[in-house]
């Protein structure tokens, strides 16, 4: 594996974990990078000044305790409004600012921010400038994060990407699909490796990483510097050490035992109730222990039992209940290389 520098950080290694809004927050980016991933984003936080002190906000720029570098990523379509959001953070201890240009989000495209500002390229290019600038005082460097354009007939990513180096943007990451595709159909790999030779800053490829022989394969085509994995990471946050040990020795790690998932989902789970609280822990944390069983033995009834339940404790105790019965049952998790690529985690968006 290599280390990546992005401005005066060093990260342990180049596997990511993507920015997921309602799925990558601080106890989920503990958890990845304590299972193998050298850096992750945080969801994406808005750059409207009237809801930084909502509850919504405020856990999503929570880093306590969080190993550094902290990044966070803002997203909006104001550049001034922009700036300002980057110093609000960075004050609360952001270490490194990244800009959403690649949500596909309807709610967010809707009101031309993430992946809609590609539409724009002169607003896009000011909003960055005006984001590194910002930064600059306070020696944050400054990330982007994109898609290969609006639609097939509008791929515009290396275009932006020469323009966004220009302005200072130190790190490109590009995801292999245009806004049009969402998260349907499959990442193409053209666009970004004609990114990462179109600049000097290092490319991150973003797309159906889903197995340690896919990220190197798309290493090896993109030229890439790093991969950042999102979905097939719900439910698998061990993907990042099976992919680091799969880069370094060319074989595969056996699976996790049982007892250790048991142990990972449950300590998991403690972290996000401290966060979220009772009310919203307790039905935020659905998803999460539904992407942990998906391919388990009894796991689809254990998901529609969870779902009936209001109580932290109650939801806790029925999770560790089912993995002593799982453990009876085998030692390893089956093997799994692949999730659904017709998974859609729109509907989380902020």
């Amino acid at each position: 594996m290599t280390a990546l520098r992005i401005g005066q950080h060093t990260l342990a290694n180049n596997l990511f974990v993507a920015p997921m809004a309602g799925v990558t927050d601080r106890p989920f980016r503990q958890l990845c990078k304590a299972l193998g991933a050298g850096y992750a984003v945080s969801e994406m936080v808005t750059s409207r000044k009237d809801l930084w002190n909502s509850l919504k906000t405020s856990r999503r720029a929570n880093h306590a305790g969080e190993p550094g570098p902290i990044s966070v990523q803002i997203a909006g379509t104001d550049a001034p409004m922009m700036a300002e959001a980057a110093i609000y953070n960075i004050e609360r201890g952001a270490q490194i600012i990244d800009i959403n240009m690649g949500c596909p989000a309807k709610k967010v495209c809707n009101k031309w921010a993430g992946s809609a500002l590609m539409q724009n390229e002169p607003l896009a290019v000011e909003i960055a400038q005006a984001v590194v600038q910002a930064a600059r005082p306070f020696n944050v460097p400054v990330t982007l994060k994109m898609r290969t354009g609006w639609c097939d007939a509008q791929k515009n990513a290396v275009l932006l990407a020469r323009q966004f180096e220009d302005v200072g943007i130190q790190m490109l990451t590009v995801h292999g699909r245009t806004r049009e595709q969402g998260y349907k159909g499959f990442a193409e790999y053209d666009t970004i490796a004609a990114v990462k030779q179109a600049v000097h800053v290092p490319v991150v490829a973003n797309g159906d990483i889903t197995s340690p022989e896919k990220a190197r394969d798309v290493l090896a085509y993109t030229g890439a510097d790093a991969v950042m994995v999102g979905r097939a990471a719900q439910g698998r946050p061990w993907i990042f050490r099976e992919i680091g040990h799969f880069l370094a020795t060319g074989a595969h790690m056996a699976p996790p035992l049982v007892a250790e998932v048991r142990r990972l989902l449950l300590d998991h789970l403690h972290d996000h109730y401290g966060l979220y609280g009772e009310l919203t822990g307790v039905r935020s944390a659905r998803k999460h222990i539904a992407w942990y069983v998906r391919a388990l033995p009894g796991g689809e009834e254990l998901r529609q039992h969870i779902n009936t339940i209001d109580d932290c404790l109650v939801q806790w105790q029925a999770v560790a209940d089912y993995f002593d019965q799982l453990c009876l049952q085998m030692e390893r998790l089956p093997q799994i290389h692949a999730v659904d690529a017709e998974q859609e985690i729109e509907e989380l968006a902020a």
